[in-house]
């Protein structure tokens, strides 16, 4: 099987086991803490993503990003199987917390292994984005489980159980054939490669606009759900499927639009237009009360989608066109943008609801998302692959 179908289908499998509790997460913790506080738990496991980051890029050296895959796919299992057990209350916290701290240290390890298979860099947006749309199917498909799997009930050990099961085909997979590496090569160490992003231009301005996407990332799963079904009652039966189709513009649009970035447009255009979306629909949830219609909620809900997508494709292809998979260090300071969207995401939550309301919340983040992001969509070059100079990060090798 070719490389990078193997990767794909690890990435298949490996987002499954995240879309699977990451929607379930704050209702499941909302069972048996305050549900204003249950976006700390979240916080803490970025803390513990954070501590172990910048120690990544050695471990990749010293032992292949292959070997780290299997082994934060195991340790992920054990986690997911605990909870599925029905721990104490502050085991429950522990586990959740960990959870969401090793999840991001597996997709790093997909990143390096897919950068190794790029030969060129004017085909970065198709191969990024093909990846991403795997791994966006179950996306897709994940809230469609979770509400057969819960049924009415609060039945979370049986999404834990099957989150947990999921991860067993991407142990199988990186056990198929060797996939290609490169020696690391470039910059030695993180902070060497902090100060490198803050000093070019573009990237700093893709760095932001990722931080900010995650921003999004993490707010959407965590207060989305707790809104429509912990305040306002709206059954799983009935979320389910409002959220797999809510998301289908993620399996949709990303392939088309990295191909049109390549091609045609650039990314900054379709960065600013995916900012705008996002934010403003954002913000809109928080006019969702319990009268409004389903389709209206889900019209809002889809818009929130088609922005994220198109905003996911473009930073994820613009970054990647400026460094290759050997520079480790650059590649894992753009990913610790994750846990720290998951760190800031659930604080920022927690003190807006803890003044306030979840009008308020969703208006005031919304807001943030549309002039933060086209801020720095403005910033980044708004160059074709062919223009853009890859050798200003990493050594071209």
């Amino acid at each position: 099987m070719q490389a990078r179908r193997i990767l794909s289908l690890s990435n298949f499998f490996a987002a499954a086991h995240f879309f699977l509790i990451i929607y379930i997460l704050t209702p499941y913790l909302a069972t048996f803490m305050p549900e204003e506080s249950t976006g700390l738990v979240v916080s803490l496991g970025a803390l513990v993503t954070l501590g172990i980051f910048p120690f990544i890029p050695k471990l990749v050296a010293q032992h292949g990003p292959q070997r780290l895959v299997i082994f934060f796919a195991l340790v992920e299992m054990c986690i997911l199987l605990w909870l599925a057990l029905t721990p104490t209350v502050v085991g429950a916290v522990l586990l959740a917390a960990l959870a969401c701290a090793v999840s991001p240290l597996l997709v790093y390890q997909l990143d390096i292994l897919l950068e190794a298979t790029v030969e060129s860099e004017d085909e970065t947006g198709r191969v990024r984005t093909a990846f991403i749309t795997a791994g966006n199917l179950m996306l897709v498909i994940a809230p469609l489980i979770i509400g057969l799997l819960l049924d009415g009930d609060a039945h979370y050990d049986r999404v834990f159980l099957v989150a947990s099961f999921s991860l067993i085909p991407v142990i199988l997979l990186m056990f198929l054939r060797k996939l290609p590496s490169k020696r690391i090569l470039g910059i030695h160490n993180v902070t060497e490669a902090c100060a490198c992003i803050a000093k070019d231009k573009d990237l700093r301005a893709v760095a932001i606009a990722m931080g900010i996407l995650q921003l999004f990332f993490h707010l959407a799963p965590l207060y989305i759900p707790l809104y429509l079904h912990t305040v306002l009652g709206i059954p799983w039966s009935e979320l389910g499927w409002i959220f797999a189709i809510m998301l289908i513009p993620f399996v949709l649009i990303e392939y088309p639009a990295g191909v049109l970035a390549d091609t045609r447009f650039g990314d900054r255009i379709l960065l600013i237009v995916g900012f705008i979306c996002t934010g403003i629909s954002f913000a809109l949830v928080g006019f969702i009360t319990a009268e409004t219609s389903i389709l209206i909620i889900l019209g809002i809900l889809l818009l929130t989608r088609i922005g994220a997508a198109l905003v996911e494709a473009m930073v994820e292809g613009h970054f990647f066109r400026r460094v290759s998979e050997q520079d480790t260090n650059t590649v894992s300071v753009f990913r610790m943008t994750r846990p720290v969207g998951a760190l800031v995401a659930p604080l920022v939550g927690t003190i807006i609801l803890m003044i306030s309301n979840f009008t308020v919340f969703f208006i005031v983040s919304g807001i943030f998302i549309a002039i933060g992001g086209v801020l720095a969509a403005n910033s980044i070059q708004g160059l074709r692959p062919k223009q853009v100079a890859i050798g200003s990060v990493a050594d071209p090798a």
